[in-house]
């Protein structure tokens, strides 16, 4: 079978699954907070059944997102929610709790699993370990470098996936601290909000110039990197690799800029498939993103080309 990698998206509503389908998208993660961690936006399960009609006639996959932290509220309720996942015809569910393997082996039993446990997702042998137990896919750190990405996606037999563009999660807590914060100021009402439209930030005394995003949802606290990766420029790499599942992240960002984002990442991979031999990289591919890109947040190569130090 001839060598298809994935470009994976996310969507904050239909109308955007819809435009990144058109913009070259071919699968997409999306799900609700109570089951999925740091999303693009909600999707009931009823939207994700108009999702997947939308997505199956275009040969699109839909991936419904269970990785969260499981508490046991959400844990007793697993059964259910995976069963009505099955029902509507998901490809997929992305994890990083057994409890969801458990739930999908008794209830989901023909679906896809990839196993997806953010930081600790750092070797083969861990995704081997994995794959013996039902998953399909790994989902590596963010963390890794270009080397260990390379080895990983040579050792495993599972499908690995890799993030390539947008901002990264570099910190969560369950617990609600900027409303902790807020309760101590003498006027907390001035900031009702707390989600990824406020566009609030966090900044260290020593580096003002780099600005981390920080919201709230109902999962408790994160914060964002204040740089987005980007790799268009270097896709060959990972597609040398024989990467199965290069992931665009569209958190807090616009319609627009994912849409621009996905259509070029989707340029750059059919060039490179149509001939690797010949394959030369097109600026106008970076420099359509770049034109859009927030001046405060650089474009950056992510972990990919520092050296591990241990």
């Amino acid at each position: 079978m001839a060598y298809k990698p994935e470009l994976l998206a996310t969507a904050a509503s239909l109308e955007e699954l819809q435009r990144l389908i058109a913009a070259g998208a071919d699968a997409f993660v999306i799900g609700e907070a109570r089951y999925g961690t740091r999303l693009a936006g909600e999707f009931t399960i009823k939207m994700i059944a108009e999702a997947v009609k939308i997505a199956r006639p275009q040969g699109v996959r839909i991936y419904a997102a269970l990785n969260n932290l499981m508490d046991n509220e959400a844990a007793e309720s697993l059964n259910k929610y995976v069963s009505a996942l099955a029902d509507v015809g998901v490809d997929a569910f992305v994890f990083g709790d057994p409890a969801v393997l458990m739930a999908a082996r008794s209830h989901a039993p023909g679906i896809a699993l990839h196993w997806n446990a953010e930081m600790t997702s750092t070797n083969y042998v861990t995704a081997n370990y994995w794959g013996r137990r039902g998953a399909t896919r790994y989902v590596l750190a963010r963390e890794l470098n270009m080397e260990q990405v390379i080895d990983t996606a040579a050792a495993s037999d599972l499908e690995v996936q890799v993030q390539v563009h947008g901002m990264t999660n570099i910190y969560h807590s369950k617990r609600s601290l900027v409303g902790s914060y807020l309760d101590h100021q003498t006027e907390p009402e001035r900031l009702p909000q707390k989600d990824k439209d406020r566009g609030l930030y966090v900044m260290e005394a020593e580096r003002q110039d780099e600005r981390y995003p920080i919201y709230e949802d109902i999962n408790g606290t994160h914060i964002m990197s204040s740089d987005d990766i980007c790799m268009v420029e270097n896709i060959h790499e990972l597609l040398e690799a024989g990467v199965s599942s290069l992931k665009i992240e569209g958190i807090m960002k616009s319609m627009d800029y994912n849409e621009t984002v996905v259509r070029s990442y989707r340029q750059a991979i059919d060039s490179y498939l149509s001939d690797p031999q010949a394959y030369v990289f097109n600026e106008a591919w970076l420099e359509a993103i770049q034109q859009i890109q927030d001046p405060n947040r650089e474009l950056s190569y992510g972990f990919f080309y520092k050296e591990q130090v241990y």
